[in-house]
């Protein structure tokens, strides 16, 4: 994997210094103009295989509604992205619903008689061949690969060519940051690193421990970053395309959101899910996410963190992990 990591917390001060604004001085650039300006070697692109292309049924004005996840690479989850792509191999989300809506939470999809407060019938069969993952599997242990992401120093760079911006305190872990474009946090010692509870991260449902969830049920967050579910429940992916057809879906009444059984109508069907490699390569969507090693995302990481651009008054001096979200583009269409 990459070998690179920008060190974050939340609400604090960056460890570069706040440069100075003078009036003399021209205006700083948007965190959109620095991605928009960000030069074609800086973006990566997303294997196929890696990306979900779930299609719901149509909006009430007969409009399709696609969403796109991109699946989490090693070594994260990977016992559940397997079963992901095996459940939508089989396809066996074909026909399952949007069950959960939870404000400020989560929308939540899957077999509505699978592990649902509201079932009112016999869940559907499981296809063979899932994995069964164990707590442990939340964390990634570290081994030589990802322990020089770590350092005393919080301006360390295990490689002087490339950049590493550094915060200190993220109330969640002992440090947070980004590896091969994707949020995570992990301890100091260092005994472990995990994906964070971001918003349009895809997650595993489950029942109470010691269930690990299989991928029969997935949800992704609409609200505000839920990070006390990080190590508490697996991490799988995250929505690129489409959040606006989970974000916008009417919330559920019932217990923790979920569609009571005189909500049924609310439920939205899910037409297809398949792996984006198994379609037709002309129906295969593409993408690309901005390197997050980049000279490109250190400046935009710095923007998001010290707003310097018109509309700011004051910088915060500091950024959220979860709010500086890696750009992701759609680019032609493979094939």
């Amino acid at each position: 994997m990459n070998k690179a990591f920008l060190a974050a917390a939340t609400a604090l001060a960056l460890a570069f210094p706040l440069a100075a604004q003078e009036t003399s001085q021209p205006a700083y650039p948007a965190p959109s103009e620095i991605v928009a300006a960000a030069p074609k070697a800086d973006w990566v692109a997303i294997p196929a295989e890696d990306l979900l292309v779930m299609n719901l049924a149509p909006d009430a004005e007969g409009k399709p509604r696609q969403v796109v996840i991109q699946l989490m690479p090693a070594p994260f989850s990977q016992g559940w992205v397997h079963n992901i792509r095996l459940f939508a191999r089989a396809k066996w989300y074909d026909g399952t619903s949007v069950n959960r809506v939870q404000d400020n939470y989560v929308t939540q999809w899957g077999d509505p008689n699978y592990d649902n407060p509201e079932a009112t019938g016999k869940p559907k069969p499981l296809p063979n061949g899932l994995k069964v993952m164990g707590e442990a599997d939340y964390v990634a242990q570290i081994d030589d690969s990802l322990a020089y992401l770590w350092s005393k120093d919080p301006l360390y760079r295990a490689d002087p060519n490339k950049s590493i911006l550094a915060l200190t305190g993220d109330p969640y872990s002992g440090v947070s940051g980004f590896i091969d474009g994707w949020p995570v946090s992990a301890d100091t010692g260092p005994d472990g690193i995990w994906p964070t509870h971001c918003y349009g991260m895809v997650g595993v449902g489950r029942n109470y421990s010691p269930d690990t969830g299989s991928g029969a049920e997935l949800y992704t967050v609409i609200g505000q970053a839920p990070r006390h579910l990080d190590r508490n429940i697996a991490l799988v992916g995250r929505v690129i395309e489409g959040m606006e057809h989970l974000s916008s879906l009417p919330r559920g009444k019932g217990a923790l959101g979920f569609y009571t059984a005189e909500e049924a109508n609310k439920r939205t069907p899910i037409l297809t899910v398949r792996v984006a490699s198994d379609l037709p390569a002309g129906e295969q969507p593409a993408f690309e996410y901005l390197s997050t090693e980049s000279q490109t995302f250190a400046a935009y990481a710095d923007a998001i963190a010290n707003r310097r651009d018109p509309f700011f008054i004051t910088p915060a001096g500091g950024a959220d992990i979860c709010n500086i979200r890696v750009p992701v583009r759609r680019v032609a269409d493979s094939g």
